[in-house]
Formats: C-alpha cells, structure tokens, sequence
C-alpha cells in the first residue's frame, strides 16, 4: 500500500473530522470524548446505567403498542433543543408514544398523576450553562415507582446534540433492553446536478441527518463509503484520476491511502469484524474475484476464482463466513462461503436477481437487494436462506446497512427520470427490520450509497 499523492480530503476538512468524529477515547468512565456523564444520586431505588439488563417491554411488544413515556422541556432555550432530539429520536422509532406533562428533574415525580395519564414512563431533565452545558436526566418506571437512571452529562455548547442522542440511547436500553442506536453516524454520497451528470461527494451526518460534512471535493467520482468497526476509519471507492481504486481514510491521523495495488479496478470493500483486513472485489479479465487485503502488512489474498462476477461481499459478525454475489449459475444471486475461501453455497432462490448483500450485526439476517420485473425490492433471510421477506419495494432500492443493534436497516431509494432527467430523486431511507415505519433521511441533497457507523465512531 502507498499513500495517495494527492490526497481526496484536504487537511482542513481531515482536522475538522478528527474534531467532530472521533470518539473511542474515554473520560473517566464517561460515555465518550468530549461528553463527561456522573450518576445523580438516586431519589428512589436506583438502577446504575451500566447494565442494560432485562426490560419487561420487548421490542416486539412496543412494535403493537408503543410505550407512553412524558419528556417535558428540558428548559428554555438549548433545554428545548435538547428534549425536542430526544423526543424526535424515540418516537420515530414508532415504538415510543411521547406525551406532554409535568415530571420535574429534582424531586420524585407525581406517579398516581402519570399514572392517571396513562404513562409508562417519565423523564425529567434540566440544561443550564452557555459556552459548557450541564444536563441532568432522571428516568423513572412510572408503574414501579421507581428511577431507572440518573445522570448529568457535561460537554461544550457545540455537543448538544450528542448529549440527546446518549440520552435517548440511555432511554431505549433501559425500556428495551437492547442499546439504542441514536449516538451513531451515517457515512453516504451527496448527489447534485442533473441526472446523467451529477457530482458525487462522500459525506458524514448523524444518524438522523444533522450534523452534515462533505469530504470529498467532488472532482471525481466517490461511492461505497464503509466504515471500521474497530478503528477510526472509512474506505470508499473513488475513480481520481479516473482510476477506480479502494481508497482508506483515517480519521484519526488524516491520512489517506490507496488500499493494494491491483491490475484492474477494485471495488465494494467490506471492513473485517475485527476491523484488520479489507475484502474486496477486483477485476481480472471478464470476471472479477475477492481479495482479502489486510490494513497493516498490505497482504493480499485472493479467495475466488469463479471465472465468473463475484463482488459484494460482506463478513459475518463471528468473521468465519462471507456472503458475496455471483453470476457463475447464471444470473447474480447470493452464495455464502468460508471466510478463508472455497464451499460457496448458493443460498438465494426467489424469483429474479440479487444484490448488495449485508450482514445483521445480531447474526440472524442477511439484507439484499433483488430486482424482478424491472422493480427493485429490498428484503432480508436467514443466513442459510430461508424465511425470506420483503420489506419495501420501489423504482429503485438498493445499498442497504443495519444500525448497531440490528433493529432497523437504511438503503437508498430512488425515482424514475422522465425526459432529461426530469423527475428523477435519491435519498436515503430507513425502515425497520419487520418491514415497520419506513421513513426518509433528510440530508439536504441528493444522496445514495448509506454506511451505518458502529457505536463510538
């Protein structure tokens, strides 16, 4: 491996990233850089935040009857702010129902009023300061009569969004029982300009679209963003030079670098579990194969040799499998093999071809893409191939990626273009894994191509 003489992302945009995106160092215990959480003493039985533990409401439970849950303001000014992400972050899970009402963040609330309400649970919290917020946050099992949790999460003004999004996350563990998935982040490519000659971007946003950065000029070509899941890192695919090439960014050092180098292009990279190799596809003759290239040595290993397209590929969560794409039957469809290569299986049999497979974090599913009677439709099965589901159809839906806890899956959705591209959109979606609350991503441009950070990046 070499380093790009030309770097993709300028040294500005890298040192703005590393400010913004980096989050694997710890404070104290506290959930991640730049955001310092301390228990608040309990004013009835105390639950600590660190345990997850098991929840009476299942997610499944929620999906039919979504929690009654209170979040009055968190105060005036950024206090709103605050409470408005939170409450955004749980209702459009569609398994929270959020009310109004009266809880305060100092003293036990009134649980026979919330209870007459019809609450389940309530959250109380207070935001003071200007240039460093302090937040404090009370959650109580109104039924039980109970605090869950409580914490006071301090942070620069500028980190106030993260501060709702750790305590939503808080919130749905401590319903649930699983971690939430609102500290994350999606990696895309920003679309603009007409339909057959759009500039591409790659791009960085919160989960929820805010928090927007470009970084990637533009000047050539940038799809298939995928992030580390174990180290402050992106790689993507860029034709600069007009070369396609698999490119690796470092977000901690600001460091880019061309991943191998190969005869013919290399394309759809995948991130190893353990986050030490890189599979890719390259091109060789009319075909393409998977290589495995691994980040410290540059090592690169070819585990196919079909003769035929084999591409797509995507480690299971344990790092023993890979799912790829193929045409050696025929039409593409899905196989899954060793990851050390050899006994691929075909395990997709449904009616037309498939695509852009990914792997559930949990294990249990795989996501794809299949088109069939000029429409694409999005679907997830189990990893031997049974019990397949479609969940959303359309013109075009495609390129999905789970968030952390498995529950819900974004993918790009595109329109149809009539006459000169007229008509014609990109954007991102997500939609849960039952095929439940579908919803856009408001990312301010056209965009395509979504990658759902781990937790800490």
């Amino acid at each position: 491996m070499r380093f790009d003489v030309q770097p993709l992302i300028d040294d500005n945009q890298a040192q703005e990233l590393r400010n913004l995106f980096s989050r694997r160092a710890l404070i104290g215990g506290a959930v991640a850089t730049g955001v310092l959480a301390l228990p608040l003493s309990a004013r009835a039985q105390t639950t600590p935040a660190t345990g997850g533990g098991e929840a009476e409401i299942t997610v499944d439970q929620a999906r039919t009857a979504p929690i009654p849950i209170v979040i009055p303001s968190f105060g005036a000014g950024l206090g709103d702010q605050i409470s408005g992400v939170v409450i955004s972050d749980l209702e459009g899970t569609g398994l929270f129902k959020v009310m109004s009402g009266q809880v305060g963040v100092g003293g036990t609330p009134d649980f026979a009023s919330l209870k007459a309400q019809g609450a389940r649970a309530a959250v109380g919290g207070l935001a003071s300061g200007s240039g460093s917020v302090r937040v404090e946050m009370r959650l109580w099992d109104v039924l039980a009569g109970e605090q869950l949790q409580g914490t006071a999460y301090t942070a620069s003004s500028a980190n106030w969004r993260r501060i709702a999004h750790i305590i939503a996350d808080v919130i749905y563990e401590r319903m649930l029982g699983e971690k939430g998935y609102f500290d994350t982040r999606l990696a895309y490519i920003a679309r603009t300009g007409a339909r057959h000659r759009q500039t591409t971007r790659l791009a960085i946003m919160d989960y929820d679209g805010a928090n927007s950065r470009m970084l990637t000029s533009g000047e050539w070509l940038t799809l298939m963003p995928r992030f580390n899941p174990t180290r402050d890192q992106i790689a993507f695919l860029s034709y600069a030079n007009d070369r396609p090439r698999v490119y690796v960014f470092d977000l901690a050092s600001g460091r880019q670098r061309i991943l191998g180098e190969f005869q013919g292009i290399s394309f759809a990279p995948r991130f190893s579990p353990n986050g030490s190799q890189i599979v890719l596809s390259a091109t060789r003759g009319g075909g393409s194969d998977l290589f495995l290239v691994d980040l410290g040595s540059g090592s690169k290993r070819q585990i196919t040799s079909s003769g035929a397209i084999d591409t797509s590929p995507c480690f299971s969560p344990d790092g023993s499998q890979i799912v790829f794409v193929s045409d050696r039957g025929g039409t593409p469809q899905l196989y899954l093999m060793s990851a050390s290569g050899g006994g691929a299986k075909r395990i997709s049999y449904g009616q037309g071809t498939y695509g852009s497979p990914v792997w559930s974090p949990r294990g249990d599913l795989i996501a794809y893409t299949r088109l069939s009677g000029g429409r694409f439709a999005l679907g997830v099965m189990g990893p031997d191939g049974t019990g397949e589901r479609i969940l959303t159809e359309g013109f075009t839906v495609e390129g999905p990626t789970f968030c952390p806890n498995g529950r819900v899956i974004a993918f790009c959705r595109q329109s149809a273009a009539g006459a000169g591209g007229a008509g014609f959109a990109s954007g991102i979606g997500t939609i849960d894994i039952t095929g439940f609350n579908e919803r856009p991503v408001q990312t301010g441009t056209g965009a395509s191509d979504p990658a759902w950070s781990p937790r800490d990046v």
